[in-house]
């Protein structure tokens, strides 16, 4: 067996102001005593600065080698590039926020909205020129990097700019890779005892074979899954969750905050990933109602959106409470954390290596999953070779499942015109299809006021106030 490189990189990250990811792929390259370089990039100079001084404190205790630069401009950086990574957020939580709050006054909530309804649809029409904007920098200064995109709406940034710019953008998130750890605790195994199959659209993927020790644990998943609903959902346990925990701590045994992810398990014989939170999104008609859900109103006194937002806010002034101190950094900062950022850097290191390690990924579709649209964004199972990733074929999904995915793609390809297009009308055609919208006037009327909302951030669309 050939031993692993310790591997010398130069990694770019764009929109390193996310306190989080900087600071979990910091700890990351520390722990694997990788060399080379890092370079921060954020529009915002502010944010970016106290980023790069949490990262650098970080890069000195670890006693790594890393070379380490921060810039607001992108293309001053990316020539030789190994590695891009892409983070950003269009508007920030402020922007988010409002798409949310706008859909409300016409009667429909979302617990996210950074992939599916209003929402989602909302904040990709602000991201894809932006993305798009980067790839061609990364194609034009560093055509040969891994270019990795962690940014929402995943399918649609990713489709976008694929068709757009040809770009090999790779999209990752690490929900596959946290439910897979959580199922083997429900199947009282460990995540190296499990081996799945999980395909389908980012934030709605269907594990549709789990295997424990070589033999198939479907059956008894299921079996889990009908017991909990047997007994019930107790909606003052619910609601009481709800008050004390939030929506970031969900129950790591899925007995709590997950009955319709168990519901769907049961009927549809196979698990949904990634549980209530995300799942709720892709079945508007039924959850998006005020207390529609289990007695509770979704982004309000179930997975609050408010309080979503606030964590990250207190998550931001933590890390610049420490990034602005002078006292040793604590211990739990160089800690290995949860979070987006997780498997990028074992994706590289097996792509560097040749290792054929097993990943999850969001790629087109080249036939890994049969009877979906051709070169649409799937999420599935992927290999990592000195190719790259490289998709894993899967079996045909049944009609029952490939029922709740097939008119997401869809959408998603509308999406991705109205945003390049600046089409107001495709944007109204993707809200009627995505399902939330009670008749057409009402989808004019949300999609005028989204728009105006964030016309700072849309110069594709043609406004009356513009000159």
């Amino acid at each position: 067996m050939t031993s692993k490189k310790k591997l010398n990189e130069k990694i770019i990250l764009i929109g390193a102001g996310s306190s989080c990811f900087t600071r979990g792929l910091i700890s990351d390259v520390i722990r694997k005593g990788w060399t080379g370089e890092i370079t921060l990039v954020d529009i915002d100079a502010k944010v970016l600065s106290l980023m790069e001084r949490l990262a650098r404190k970080m890069l000195d205790e670890g006693n790594s080698t890393v070379k380490l630069s921060a810039s607001t401009d992108r293309r001053q950086v990316l020539k030789g590039a190994t590695a891009v990574i892409c983070t950003i957020a269009v508007g920030g939580r402020d922007a988010w926020f409002q798409d949310v709050a706008i859909p409300r006054k016409y009667g429909i909530y979302q617990p996210v909205g950074d992939t599916a309804m209003p929402g989602g649809t909302s904040r990709a029409l602000r991201m894809i020129p932006a993305m798009v904007d980067i790839a061609r920098d990364v194609m034009d200064l560093a055509p040969n990097a891994l270019f990795f995109n962690y940014a929402n709406p995943m399918n649609v940034i990713c489709r976008a700019v694929r068709k757009e710019t040809g770009a090999n953008m790779i999209g990752l998130c690490h929900g596959v890779f946290c439910t897979a750890g959580r199922l083997a605790g429900l199947l009282k195994t460990t995540k190296d005892k499990l081996n799945y199959t999980a395909v389908g659209f980012n934030h709605f993927t269907w594990f549709t074979n789990i295997l424990v020790d070589g033999k198939d644990a479907m059956p008894e998943l299921i079996n889990i899954a009908t017991k909990k609903l047997s007994d019930g959902v107790d909606t003052k346990k619910l609601g009481t969750f709800f008050e004390e925990a939030g929506d970031s701590k969900e129950d790591i045994g899925l007995s709590l905050t997950t009955p319709f992810t168990f519901e769907l398990t049961r009927l549809f014989g196979a698990f949904p990933c990634v549980l209530d939170r995300h799942i709720v999104e892709f079945f508007p008609h039924m959850f998006s109602s005020e207390k529609a859900y289990f007695g509770k109103t979704l982004g309000v006194n179930a997975y609050s959106v408010e309080r979503t937002i606030e964590e990250g806010e207190a998550t931001y002034e933590e890390a610049k409470s420490i990034a602005l101190s002078d006292a040793p950094l604590p211990e739990s900062i160089m800690q290995e954390m949860a979070g987006e950022h997780e498997q990028v850097c074992d994706i590289i290191e097996s792509i560097r290596n040749d290792s054929g390690a097993r990943f999850s990924a969001n790629l087109p579709n080249n036939g890994q999953i049969p009877n979906l649209p051709e070169d649409a964004i799937v999420e599935g199972p992927a290999i990592a070779t000195a190719q790259g990733l490289q998709p894993v074929m899967t079996s045909p999904l049944s009609a029952a499942i490939l029922g709740t995915l097939a008119n997401r793609f869809q959408w998603a390809e509308l999406t991705v015109e109205a945003a390049l297009e600046g089409s107001r009308d495709k944007f109204v055609q993707a809200l009627l299809i995505d399902g939330s919208v009670k008749s057409v006037e009402t989808a004019y009327r949300l999609a005028d006021e989204l728009l105006e909302a964030h016309k700072e951030h849309l110069p594709q669309f043609i406004f009356d106030d513009k000159p």
